[in-house]
């Protein structure tokens, strides 16, 4: 957690500590990429847990969501026209349990071995009691939100995925993952709202690999989103982070970058964030970036003394949190 903040324009703004002890409603945690092949799920089957070093952060939130960056399955062929895929084997999905409530599946990984493997997925998740959205049995269900009810608080999470291959997505009547149209997106935060959701979060799978910075489409993207009604907009896929701004007192966090992830070669790839952010009806209370340093084998692990993206709703800029 946060205990000295600092603001971009460099004056010191308040400090997070405090605020985020006061029992808001509602907090909500993002991650970004889990991957759990290769080195995470070798560690795992060798009776090492790779969440542990951030046990205590996920236990402090009432919700806490993820993008799933593989499939969970035994079955399937790997897809023959992807350089990189990856298959987890079932029994990795206990690191997750108790840790994540809810995976999105709208990514550019979960179809990695086809739609028998992407259909045994989320049976192995449903059996393990995690929810997954922005992918489904069929398109209407991939751009179903999740709903996230408490304390009389509605929230409603959708997922995207505009990254290659789009022989992924949904159809009508087959399996696959939720594709960003940018009017369909609107549409579906339109729909949310109409159908009960005090506040709607875009969580989307966007941008370039391993670029620091957004692209314009991003920005731009974004910034519609919040106009169409989204409280804040949630984005991950660049294998790094790619900072954050305020639109209209609302936060744009683009890239999470990499959570549970193994086999980067530079430096940005092994740094990741989780998102912590309080709501209530009004919209986002307070939020805070938690840097996470990743090993040789795909652990995170958290970064004292590390300084990144924080703030309050309504703000017109950018803080910094000192992470603790």
């Amino acid at each position: 957690m946060g205990r000295f903040c600092r603001s971009t324009a460099a004056i010191v703004l308040f400090c997070l500590h405090a605020a985020f002890a006061r029992g808001e409603p509602v907090t909500l945690i993002f991650a970004g990429d889990i991957m759990l092949a290769d080195g995470p799920g070798r560690a795992i089957a060798a009776g090492g847990d790779p969440l542990a070093p951030f046990a205590s952060t996920l236990a402090q939130a009432d919700h806490r969501i993820g993008n799933l960056e593989c499939p969970v399955a035994t079955g399937g062929q790997p897809h023959a026209s992807k350089i990189a895929t990856f298959r987890a084997a079932p029994p990795t999905l206990s690191v997750l349990r108790g840790r994540f409530d809810s995976v999105s599946l709208a990514n550019n990984h979960s179809g990695d071995y086809g739609h028998a493997a992407f259909g045994e997925t989320m049976r192995h998740l449903a059996n393990a009691g995690i929810a997954h959205f922005g992918g489904g049995h069929d398109l209407a269900e991939a751009h179903r939100p999740l709903w996230i009810a408490k304390d009389g608080l509605k929230i409603a999470v959708l997922a995207y995925n505009e990254f290659k291959p789009r022989a992924f997505e949904a159809g009508a009547n087959w399996p696959g993952v939720a594709w960003s149209e940018d009017d369909q997106v609107i549409a579906d935060i339109r729909a949310a709202k109409a159908a009960g959701a005090d506040l709607v979060i875009p969580f989307m799978h966007w941008g370039w690999e391993k670029e620091t910075r957004p692209s314009e489409r991003q920005k731009t993207f974004a910034r519609r989103m919040i106009d169409e009604g989204a409280a804040l907009v949630v984005g991950g896929h660049p294998h790094v982070t790619q900072g954050a701004d305020m639109y209209k007192g609302k936060p744009i966090v683009y890239s999470l970058g990499n959570f549970v992830f193994d086999g980067f070669d530079y430096p940005e790839g092994r740094r990741g964030w989780l998102l912590r952010v309080k709501l209530d009806k009004s919209g986002v209370l307070l939020w805070e970036t938690l840097a996470a340093q990743i090993d040789d084998a795909g652990t995170p692990w958290p970064v004292p003394g590390a300084f990144t993206p924080c703030g309050r709703g309504g703000d017109a800029v950018i803080s910094e949190c000192q992470n603790r």
